[in-house]
């Protein structure tokens, strides 16, 4: 088998080259609301439900508070710093403006569910729905509860990032199919300030986000977001198509793969062919979820495409790519190479009439 070699991953896009211009978003669902503005208390993250409710607290936070800063992501020795503003309101939803530090400039501008990515070098701004609502500083694709199903907690105590007072509790796989993770949350507003994806194993970090500096609570002015995403004259505006899909009416099956792991989005993109006078190629893909990792399966033809089998990974992302008939399967997310391989032996197709 192959061994694929991936491109250095970006909160830009965090796919390996084999995807080509496959734009994969690890989608989620929405949050349950159960900790209040506050909170719990720290005492509380000893119980389970204490623990689901500061899980929960993380990811409000993230959608509710105002707050500025730089983080940074870091794999390996690759490192890349971005400046992030974040501005919430109670009639208008979220507003929120993300730079590149590092590298070429990109800027992402975000209203809600509108998402508007502007490439400067070459003048183009996508504009697309936003598939993934559990980018830094959110976490979760679901509610903590729902993780914590196969996630144990433990709190490691008290500790500073950036200078704010932090809680910090690791949550360790209850078996051999995923990741550990170790989070910050600011304790005063549940803030996640740091997270890092561990190897349960040996306790290597394989990836870490975090803020170097931070400012939470203060008052921004969204105007700058609101007339970027207006002007666009001079910008090349591009707007890619996405349509839901049902892979099993398809005849496609995956059948139980890994415990813990929900199907949560299926949808279809069409991706270049390998010449440029075929039309695009069609490719599903469908999204699982245990509430923080995500694996997704995406299928498309063999005809006109250059896949070629093989594995590889960088940091906490994997990739399996297999031939199955007339199609390549490609498995890709941020859990172990045998995950994987156990969802790509549980997919099933069956030719529809």
């Amino acid at each position: 088998m192959q061994t694929l070699r991936f491109n250095k991953t970006t909160i830009w896009g965090r796919l390996p080259a084999l995807l080509c211009c496959v734009a994969v978003v690890l989608t989620a669902l929405s949050v349950a609301n159960r900790a209040d503005a506050q909170g719990a208390p720290a005492a509380d993250l000893a119980t389970p439900q204490g623990a689901a409710a500061w899980l929960d607290r993380i990811q409000q936070a993230a959608q509710q508070q105002n707050y500025t800063g730089t983080f940074v992501y870091q794999r390996g020795a690759f490192v890349q710093s971005s400046r992030i503003a974040h501005y919430a309101t109670k009639n208008d939803g979220e507003y929120e403006q993300i730079e590149s530090l590092d590298g070429k400039p990109r800027k992402l501008l975000r209203h809600n569910d509108d998402l508007y990515t502007f490439v400067p070098e070459r003048k183009l701004c996508v504009v697309e729905k936003r598939q993934n609502k559990d980018a830094f500083p959110a976490l979760l694709s679901t509610g903590g509860d729902q993780v914590l199903s196969v996630y144990t907690p433990k709190v490691l105590g008290n500790d500073r990032v950036a200078g704010i007072d932090s809680q910090v509790v690791e949550l360790d796989p209850k078996d051999a199919y995923r990741y550990a993770y170790k989070l910050w949350a600011d304790a005063r507003t549940g803030l996640l300030l740091r997270a890092q994806t561990l190897d349960p194993t040996n306790g290597q970090v394989l990836e870490q986000l975090a803020f170097t500096q931070v400012s939470i609570g203060v008052p921004l002015d969204k105007a700058a977001i609101v007339n970027g995403m207006r002007n666009l004259g001079g910008w090349t505006v591009v707007r890619p198509p996405l349509e839901p899909v049902d892979m099993e009416a398809q005849g496609w099956s995956f059948g139980p793969a890994v415990a813990g792991f929900h199907k949560i989005r299926e949808l279809r993109r069409p991706m270049a062919a390998r010449d440029a006078n075929d039309p695009p190629i069609p490719v599903d893909q469908a999204v699982f979820s245990d509430g923080l990792a995500a694996i997704s399966v995406f299928v498309e033809p063999v005809e006109h495409n250059s896949r070629k089998e093989g594995a590889g990974s960088s940091g906490a992302t994997n990739v399996l790519v297999k031939r199955r008939g007339d199609y390549w399967i490609t498995v890709l997310g941020e859990v172990p190479q045998a995950t994987l391989q156990q969802f790509a032996s549980a997919i099933e197709y069956k030719a529809t009439r």
